[in-house]
């Protein structure tokens, strides 16, 4: 298991569903070899984890869904353009 480190800022998809997202660097990434273009990871963000996936986006980038039962913890914390720290282990 390899589990990385990140700081990332959280930014909004505008499209359909309007998901939340921080971006995977992509020196931490895991490979997205799986279905879909998905890896499944464990995510930690302000000491709250939750089995999760990470997937390529059209654009090459590796994106982490940022849920919002994790986003609601601290609304202010967990805004739109917010640097947030994240362990990834898969």
């Amino acid at each position: 298991m390899f589990r990385v480190r990140f700081r990332a800022a959280i930014w909004r998809y505008e499209g359909k569903g309007g998901w939340y997202f921080v971006t995977v660097p992509a020196d931490r990434a895991p490979s997205t070899r799986g279905g879909w273009g998905r890896s499944a990871v464990r995510a930690i963000v302000g000491g709250v984890a939750w089995s999760t996936s990470v997937w390529r986006g059209k654009d090459g980038r590796t994106l982490l869904p940022l849920p919002k039962r994790i986003r609601d913890l601290d609304p202010d914390r967990y805004r739109v353009g917010a640097r947030i720290t994240v362990d990834l282990e898969f």
